[in-house]
Order: C-alpha cells, then structure tokens, then sequence
C-alpha cells in the first residue's frame, strides 16, 4: 500500500513498516542550491587573494607556535613518490565525494528513516563550511609561494585533479575548514550512528585517516583545516541527530558519557560515588535499623531501578558494555557492620572512619551490579550509618541523590529547575564559543603530590547553612563561590609547607545539566574549570578573587561544551579512541581537584525507619588528583563530604578544621568592597 503527497513518498523498505521518503526532486534542489550558493562565493575569489594568503599564513604561524606544523615533513616525502604522488592527488579529489554520495543515495533507497537525519545534517555541514569560505577565506599552503610547499597536481600534471586546469574553476581560497575531511568524516560518523557492520566502520575511518594524510602531503590543507572540519561535522550531526537520530539508540548500551568513568578508572583510582547517611537511632530498638529492612525496602523499589539489577557485560574492544540482568547477592550489596571494640563500647569516629576510607578506596567489581549499601553500628551511642555506594557509570552525584530518594519515606521528588532549553542554532553558536574557551584553558601550573595508591582519607565536615548564606549574601557572592574559597584556604592551611603548592589551584566544578524529565540514571552534568588562588592573604580577598571570576560557572557555553564533548562526541569515538580520549583529559594534568555543590531535599526524611540526620557527598578522586569535595544542604547544615589523597594532606582532622576556620574568618569579616587578588 502506498501514498503520496506533494512532499514525498510513503514506502516499506526492508520489509518493515511503512516510512516516509522525501521527494526526489525536492533534495535534488536542495542540493543543486547548494552548488549555486558555492559557486556565488567562488566567483569572488579574485577579490580576496591579498587576505586568502595572509590568512594561510596566520593559520601556519599558529601550527608552528603549537608545534603541530607537521605539514612540510608530509608534502616534502610524497613530492618524491612518483606513482604514489598521483594517486594521492587522484584520492583527494575522488574519493570523498564518490563516498559521501554512495552512503546519501544507498541511504535514501534503503534506509529513509537514517537518510532524514544524516541529509540534513550533511547539508548543514555543507552551509556551515561555505559561510566559512565567504567570511574568512584561506589561501591553501601549495599556494602560498614563501611557505616554501611543493604543489603536488602541478608537479604531477595530475589530470582532473584539485587545482588541474579541469576544474581551475573550483574555490581555490577554500582551506578552513576542510570539506574533504569534513565529507569523510561525516560518513564515517553516519555509519557509526546506524550501527554500521564493523568491517564497514573499519574501512571508513581507514579513508577518514588518508583523507586526513593526504590533504596535508598534497599542501591543500592545514592539519587545522582538518580539525575545524571534524568540529563542523559533529556541531552539525548533534544538531541534526536529537530530533530524528535518537529513537535508535539502544538504551541498555553504556552511552559514552558513562562509558567515560569505565575508561578512566584504574586500581589507583575507583570510580563510584555515593554518600554517608548519617541515621538517629536513639529512639529504635538496639541494632535497628537493620541491613534486611534496608535490602528488603531496597528489593521492593527495585524493578524501577534498572542498574541495581544489572551488571556490565563482558567488555570487548570495539563495541561499548550494556547493561545485562542478573541476580542480586543481597549479602554482598547490603553488608552489616559493627564497630563495637572488644571491650563491648562504641568503636568511635576513628573505626568509623577508617571504614569509610576502605569503602572509598575499594573499587566496586563489574561482574555483578555496581553499587552497595553497607549499615554501620556500633561507632556511637545512638547513632547509625548507612553508605551509599554507585560506580560512576550508572549515575552522578545528583543521580545518586535522586536514586537514593526511591528508598526514602516519606516520598519525595527532588526539584529541579525548569530550564528553557536553547533553539538548535543557539545551542550550536555557544557550543562552539565553549569549546573556544575550553581550548584556552590550557593546563594547570604544576602538580599536586599524589599516592601510586588507592590510599584515601575521607573527611566530613558541618557547616551551618544559614553561616554560609549569610557570608554569601553580605559578600556579594555565591554559596558555590564559598565553598570553592573554603577548599582552597582549607587546603592552603592544611598542608605542611604550603610554599610546595602551585600559585592557584585549578578544579573541575562539576554542574548540573540534567532534564527534570530525565531518569536518575546517567551523567548529566558538566565541568567548568575553575582556578582558584592560594596564597597567604585574609581570606576574605581570596573570596573576592573567586566571586570576580566565578561567572564563567554561570554563562553555560563551558558546560554545554563540555556536555557536547562527553555525550556527542564520545558517542562517536569508536571504543579503543574514546578510552584514550578520556584518559588523556581526565585527570591531573588538566586540573588538582573536583567540587561540586549539589541540590538536596528540604524536609526531614527517613532511611529504613530511622531519621537522616546528615548526608555527606562521597566523590571519587579522578586520576593524578589527590583532593575532592562534595556539599548537600540537609537540614539547615551544609555537609561537606572530602576525599584526600594522604599525599597531599596525611591528616583529615587538619583539613576538616581548617575549612571550618575559614568558614568562621569569612563569617566574621565585616561586608568590604575588596579588589580581587592576582
């Protein structure tokens, strides 16, 4: 049965149900309009030779500063390669288009559902990248006589090729970005989304890398022509994808941004979150509340909680874990523990403690579920503990809250902040205004001392809400912008000899991003980074220094970035390259610590029948940072929960203390205008 209509056609294909195709003529048009609208720019090449060149030039001067000018070495051997010469100047200027054109057209005959999706985004690759060309032409380095390159076609009398008198009426100022990158990236990216047969995707990112090759060997390109193209595809497939891509993802597949903590995670370095849950027990009977009433209130919520019922499956190379079901050993994941000493009297902070730093520095196994809840007695008269654990990759801190709250009494759903989400255009301009000042960061100055271990101190501090408000408001500041200067003047008394620290120390500020819509599951959040001083000075002026420059937490171009980048672009990486792509940038050699300040609920909960009086944050140290800190308002406390690396600091009461003292100086400093410090 079929139906048609002005705009297209209703077919089966593939013996599945109907779909819609659009038009032929239509998309010829469309492409056809494409064609004019690079031609229109094309003709006015002869007019912008003088700043074509000189932009070559800036862009080559800015290689070479970076130490990426790798373009002379490539084009200085093949100039010498006879046959492979021409086959190299036959490659770049064949193959990208015969394979973004085969996938567009098997697409269309065979599968409208993806050809919808990867059309629009192709053309808006194709919009983005001729704009470019009109507003900022770039001569490519084969012609910019004193770079000194060889022109490989000219040198080859390639015929047909780019820049052969054949086609002498191409762009010829049309380097940034690279559409041949651009083009075979893009079909490497489509086949990635449709799940494309391994050996397809293999073959695809083989002509992706000697496409890349060949346009800098050739002098045609920049290798940061390159880059921009890859930038141009995965802005323009995120923009495309969401809408019309999203409906054939599998949901049980670790999507990238929580594959990211799988990748980065090592025995030095254990990648769960969680929180110390603080219970008053005065009014219970002895030994309540129980493990088995907290597994048995557990077990009842557990067919909504979908990954506190599966584990990873078996890993592979080049295909992403997914979440398998399997049986619950409710031994293991909601253990008891008394800490009553042999004299039969309260085992006291110090046990309770030491028992935290072994939960945080024990990595939770893969071969099972990845999360535990172990009940704590026996540390303090009438008090109890309850420690949540989840490994990374099944949600952040915020998700673990909201997880957690399936267990609680009475119900309650946790407020979050209607956001108006961005139009797609405005979401792809500040998308690339982010990733522009993620690429200024650059790196933190010097190293904070780490353990080769998982060796952990883990630190709970209480801060009276109202006092940090309070210091807040009469500062013109933020809760966020005192907790940041409470860590690092925390940390600057804490440590032994503090001329060994670097001048500021830099921590990823992790946001949240989250839909209220969203399911607990997941990350959903974003980091900023942040650098904050440590020098001697009032602590007052350190605060000031934060809350001058604490806005760039508020403008929303870094976290969507960095959103972009963990979500879109690992789900695009292929598995062995998003390891390495999170490992590189995760970890000490990009920032010293992570903080976070996290929504909570306001009104008096219970866990398995006992009050909550405190809940900690319990966050992970990333590789090669020796420092965490998460805060949870609860119950008119602001409770700070630590991770140290005793390498840095050995002893968790100095720390603890000296935060608190900085909180008390602030709260005492009278309302001043004060010129940051630099």
């Amino acid at each position: 049965m079929t139906d048609s209509s002005p705009a297209g056609d209703r077919r089966a294909v593939g013996g599945a149900d109907s779909v819609w195709r659009p038009t032929l003529w239509r998309e010829l048009t469309c492409a056809l309009a494409l064609l004019a609208f690079y031609a229109v720019v094309a003709a006015f090449d002869s007019h912008r030779q003088e700043v074509a060149e000189r932009n070559g030039r800036d862009i080559f001067r800015l290689e070479q500063w970076l130490h990426i000018d790798i373009e002379h070495t490539l084009n200085d051997w093949l100039a010498d390669q006879g046959l492979l010469r021409t086959i190299a100047n036959y490659e770049y200027a064949i193959s990208y288009v015969v394979a973004a054109v085969a996938l567009l057209v098997w697409l269309y005959l065979r599968r409208p559902d993806v050809y919808r999706w990867a059309r629009t985004s192709f053309g808006l690759v194709n919009i983005l990248g001729i704009t470019c060309f009109a507003l900022f032409p770039v001569m490519p380095p084969r012609l910019v006589a004193d770079l000194g390159f060889v022109d490989t076609v000219r040198l080859g009398h390639t015929w047909g090729s780019w820049g052969s008198p054949l086609v002498s009426s191409a762009n010829q100022l049309a380097a940034m970005p690279s559409l041949h990158v651009a083009w075979a990236l893009w079909v490497s990216v489509v086949l990635a989304r449709m799940r494309a047969g391994r050996l397809v995707q293999l073959l695809s990112a083989v002509h992706v890398a000697g496409t890349t090759f060949v346009i800098m060997a050739t002098a045609n390109h920049y290798i940061l022509d390159a880059l921009a193209g890859a930038l141009v595809v995965l802005a323009c497939v995120a923009i495309a994808w969401p809408a019309e891509g999203a409906a054939t993802v599998t949901t049980n597949r670790v999507p990238a941004a929580d594959a990211f903590f799988l990748h980065v995670e090592t025995p030095a370095a254990p990648q769960h979150v969680g929180g110390v849950v603080m219970l008053d027990t005065s009014g219970l009977p002895a030994g309540q509340p129980s493990a088995e009433r907290l597994a048995a209130d557990i077990r009842a919520k557990i067919d909504a909680l979908p990954r506190f019922r599966q584990r990873l499956s078996q890993p592979s190379r080049w295909r992403r874990p997914r979440w398998v079901d399997c049986e619950v050993d409710w031994d293991w994941h909601v253990p008891s523990y008394d800490l009553t000493g042999p004299d039969g009297l309260p085992g006291g902070e110090q046990a309770l403690y030491a028992l935290l730093d072994e939960l945080a520095r024990t990595p939770l196994p893969r071969d099972r579920p990845m999360w535990r809840f172990p009940m704590i007695h026996g540390f303090a008269p009438g008090r109890a503990c309850a420690v949540l654990l989840m490994h990374h990759s099944i949600a952040d801190g915020i998700g673990v809250v909201r997880q957690a709250l399936n267990f609680l009494e009475p119900a309650y759903a946790l407020p979050v902040p209607a956001r108006r989400k961005p139009g797609r255009l405005r979401s792809a301009a500040a998308i690339a205004v982010g990733l522009a000042q993620l690429a200024t960061d650059g790196r933190p100055s010097g190293r904070l001392p780490t353990s080769a271990t998982a060796l952990r101190r883990v630190g709970l501090v209480q801060i009276p809400l109202d006092e940090v408000r309070g210091i807040a408001r009469r500062h013109r500041a933020r809760v966020t912008d005192v907790l940041l200067s409470a860590v690092a003047g925390g940390l600057r008394r804490a440590v032994p000899d503090p001329g060994t620290l670097p001048p500021r120390l830099r921590v990823s500020v992790t946001l949240m991003v989250r839909d209220p819509s969203s399911t607990a599951e997941g990350n959903a959040t974003a980091a900023v980074i942040m650098d904050l001083p440590l020098g001697p000075g009032p602590e007052l002026e350190r605060l000031a220094d934060i809350a001058a420059h604490s806005n760039r937490l508020r403008t929303g171009t870094r976290a969507l970035a960095t959103r972009f980048v963990m979500q879109t672009v690992g789900d695009l990486l292929p598995p062995p390259a998003h390891a390495w792509f999170a490992r590189t940038v995760y970890g000490g050699r990009f920032f010293h610590a992570v903080v976070s300040n996290m929504p909570a609920p306001d009104i008096q909960l219970f866990l398995a029948g006992a009050p909550m009086r405190e809940v900690y944050p319990m966050l992970p140290l990333a590789p090669g940072t020796p420092l965490t800190a998460g805060a949870l308002g609860w119950n008119g406390v602001l409770c700070l929960g630590i991770e140290l690396d005793p390498a840095l600091v050995a002893d968790r009461e100095a720390f603890t203390k000296a935060v608190s003292a900085v909180c008390a100086e602030l709260a005492a400093a009278p309302a001043a205008q004060l010129t940051p410090t630099t």
